[in-house]
């Protein structure tokens, strides 16, 4: 991986997170281990059944030697089969090395979205994931994760206690983002919807893992859309200032960038890669907007990095080690269920008071 020490957030900040050249590489000795015992790793894979094990392939491809025609085919991965979008895909969400972590960052913001007037840039939004992934015996890979996101001034920098909604004037409590687990199967087929604790019974057949990958001007991109309409956890005669209706409308897209090379070398275990993460999403339940038209959207940046350290905002991230400091370690067993903030909001909040 590249680890990078400043980072960019919604309100132009820049800031070093590590005071001192020593402390940095000392940061990236304990938590960045790259190079995977192809030895062992195969052992592990064929442990699991004889379809788990890996074709490593005798290569010593390294990023002067791999052109971006090649990217596509080999040497490594084969990006037009589904084993190849499997590893990929591993390599890219997660940490191929089996149980070792994988941390991930995004940062931005979220805007207001009403009829009949101008966007507006309401809050920022910055935080990680932090996920492994755990051998299952028909080759995939279970990727058990959880993640932490806190709202920020956009002002200040600073977390957010309350807020002023600038659609009410009321004086609100943000809820943070705080999603464990949040867990999936990574396999050689397109993964099901997320079904929230049967709260989405949506089924697909099963398809062939293809991602849409693209080569453009030498660059390798990867972008990929979830569109998802199921029962709201929030239902309006028990929540009728959070929910915005009966059924949740929410979209999100992924946009990777890799440099082709990463993923032809066989020496990474995690792929590095900068993108961004967009969310179409009804009104935060916080924002006590009920059932108003309008929507929320998230615009963000997001990527690889050996320690959030080395990129979140230093408030977030001394908000986060004081408030959600089990979030710095990725969960080393599968549980269920997997639910997002919004379910996570009806089972931890209390409805507030109807305004006369």
């Amino acid at each position: 991986m590249k680890p990078s020490g400043r980072q960019p957030t919604a309100a132009g900040r820049f800031e070093d997170n590590i005071d001192s050249r020593n402390e940095r590489e000392a940061l990236l000795q304990t938590e960045n281990k790259q190079v995977i015992d192809r030895r062992n790793f195969l052992g592990t894979s064929m442990a699991v059944g004889a379809t788990g094990a890996f074709s490593l392939m005798a290569s010593n491809a390294t990023a002067a030697t791999v052109e971006p025609a090649d990217a596509l085919k080999g040497p490594y991965l084969d990006l037009t089969t589904p084993r190849g979008n499997m590893l990929a895909l591993a390599r890219i969400t997660s940490n191929l090395e089996l149980g070792e972590q994988r941390y991930g960052w995004y940062s931005g913001y979220v805007t207001g979205v009403r009829p009949g007037e101008k966007v507006r840039d309401l809050v920022g939004f910055e935080g990680f994931g932090v996920s492994r992934l755990l051998p299952r015996e028909d080759g995939s890979f279970a990727k058990v994760l959880r993640e932490v996101g806190i709202y920020f001034d956009l002002e200040t920098g600073e977390p957010l206690e309350e807020w002023v909604n600038p659609y009410s004037g009321e004086t609100v409590r943000p809820v943070h983002v705080a999603n464990d687990p949040f867990n999936t199967v990574i396999r050689e087929f397109v993964p099901p919807p997320p079904n929230y604790g049967g709260l989405n019974p949506e089924k697909r057949e099963p398809k062939p893992l293809q991602l849409p990958w693209k080569l453009r001007a030498g660059k390798l991109e990867m972008e990929r859309h979830i569109h998802l309409y199921y029962k709201n956890a929030l239902q309006p005669d028990k929540w009728p200032r959070e929910s915005a209706g009966e059924m949740v409308q929410v979209s999100e897209f992924f946009a990777h960038f890799f440099d082709p090379a990463d993923i032809q070398n066989p020496e990474l275990t995690v792929v590095p890669f900068h993108g961004t993460w967009n969310r179409i999403t009804p009104w935060l339940p916080w924002m006590l907007m009920g059932q108003a038209e309008g929507h929320c959207t998230y615009f963000c940046s997001m990527g690889t990095t050996n320690h959030p350290s080395e990129v979140l905002h230093p408030s977030i991230l001394a908000y986060v080690e004081e408030n959600y400091p089990k979030y710095f370690e990725a969960p080393t067993e599968w549980e269920e269920p997997s639910l997002s903030s919004i379910e996570r909001y009806s089972l931890e909040q209390q409805p507030a008071p109807v305004k006369n």
